[in-house]
């Protein structure tokens, strides 16, 4: 089945699913895609406010860290939070996540804020943000807390009958059952939808090429990007005039108007310009490029018919945990004496395959799939060390292991039925569970086989 060249750009060759997709759009309308976070101790970040309840032990005497609830709509999430702590009069690096969440969506989170009063958080004023304080915390919020996220989604505008979709669905669902569970691919948005560059500015980087990085962050354009931005892009390209980009550049490019300033007077300090963005903002760019190879990684193995829920020798596997959240740093590489016993602990829940997101520390894979890898690394030009990235040390990327597919929980197929907003056309809701880290994005498309995912509102 032909996969879009946006995915295949991002690294996702192949379906995992031989079905047909139902089409149709997801994001019409913002409110058509809710994500809830879960926390490891169960606790839910809910949309509406509910009856307050403990969350990872907070207490309401005040301490170092006040736990709140962050409620968005249409916002990303760097901006949001530099609003939010503009408006607390504190830098944005006092404010912590456990998660990045979608932006075109309405989303609910924890954080955590340092040093501020639940008084305080409840004087913030910013549109279509919501902020609840819940209690104080012994320590900053981070990924460990995060347990996973629910989401709730609208698909609209499809043009097959109730019957086919409902079909379709049960179809795709009950083949993802059969493999274990969704391909762990990383999904769109680590690599931008509209314009998807940031891999190829973190290969970039990793390469030590800091001038091509931010001319490609800077000049390289969409044609799926507003045309203003995509005009100003050119003629940067074209004229390498950066004094002349800043008066061109929309207001909203902000993160590309901070690099321009700089370079408007170091025109040749690429690595001091990168260094005017926020450090997760450039920490996401050598990620994505490892994003990139672990995708590739996968839809290679996909593509040769091996399979995601059973390990060969010479691979990855790793421990999981009761609650169903892998043990990254529990990994045991698989020897021909421990096969049968690996593939019979994957079967029953207890272990998974795993694949590398190479890095300076992370080695790849052996037996097939390390040839898969190997075969790849030598296409990019790419090995372990171009990953320390000296002139940048803070965004040096390790690397780690990520399971080759993510379970797939409480999927439900809510209700099918006429489409208001698109007339003679059906619309579902579908809500899921996925663990931490994993793309809500990458099973829709399992569903929908979209043939353009931008407009298709991926």
């Amino acid at each position: 089945m032909l996969v879009p060249k946006l995915e295949r750009l991002a690294g996702i060759e192949v379906y995992a699913t031989q079905c047909l997709g139902i089409g149709g759009v997801i994001r019409q309308f913002v409110e058509d895609f809710v994500v809830e976070e879960v926390l490891v101790d169960g606790s839910k970040a809910e949309i509406n406010q509910s009856a307050k309840r403990q969350v990872l032990g907070s207490s309401p005497v005040k301490n170092r860290y006040l736990l709140c609830v962050l409620v968005k709509r249409n916002w990303d999430m760097f901006q949001a939070l530099r609003l939010i702590a503009e408006q607390l009069g504190i830098n944005a690096r006092g404010i912590q996540i456990a998660g990045i969440k979608d932006a075109k969506a309405v989303t609910a989170q924890h954080i955590t804020v340092e040093g501020i009063t639940a008084e305080q958080i409840q004087k913030i004023q910013v549109k279509d943000i919501k902020i609840r304080p819940i209690g104080y915390f012994r320590s900053k919020l981070s990924s460990y807390f995060l347990f996973g996220n629910n989401f709730n989604i609208t698909v609209r505008a499809i043009s097959n009958p109730k019957s086919t979709i409902e079909k379709r669905i049960t179809k795709a669902i009950q083949e993802l059952e059969l493999i274990g569970g969704v391909p762990n691919f990383f999904g769109h948005q680590r690599f931008g939808t509209t314009r998807p560059i940031t891999h190829l500015v973190g290969k970039a980087i990793v390469k030590g090429n800091f001038r091509k990085a931010a001319m490609l962050f800077l000049a390289k354009p969409s044609l799926h990007e507003h045309p203003e931005s995509r005009q100003a892009r050119e003629q940067l390209y074209d004229t390498q005039d950066f004094n002349q980009a800043l008066k061109n550049f929309p207001k909203q490019l902000r993160y590309e108007r901070l690099m321009l300033r700089y370079l408007v007077k170091n025109p040749d300090d690429h690595v001091g310009a990168f260094r005017r963005l926020p450090l997760k903002l450039r920490e996401l760019f050598p990620q994505a490029y490892q994003s990139y190879l672990f995708n590739k990684f996968l839809s290679r193995r996909i593509a040769r018919g091996l399979l995601l829920n059973r390990a060969e020798i010479g691979e990855y596997v790793v421990n999981v945990e009761c609650s169903g959240l892998p043990m990254l740093s529990m990994f045991k590489i698989v020897s021909a004496e421990a096969l049968t016993e690996i593939n019979k602990k994957i079967e029953t829940g207890k272990m998974r395959l795993a694949i590398p997101l190479f890095g300076f520390k992370q080695h790849a894979s052996l037996g097939v799939q390390g040839e898969i890898e190997k075969q790849i690394l030598e296409e990019e030009g790419i090995n372990q060390q171009n990953f320390k990235i000296p002139a940048m040390p803070e965004i040096t990327a390790r690397g780690e292991l990520r399971t080759a597919l993510t379970p797939l929980n409480n999927f439900s197929l809510n209700e099918i039925q006429k489409d208001s907003a698109n007339p003679s056309k059906h619309k579902t809701k579908v809500s899921f569970t996925l663990y931490r880290g994993s793309y809500a994005t990458i099973l829709l498309r399992e569903l929908m086989k979209p043939r353009n995912p931008i407009k298709a509102g991926f």
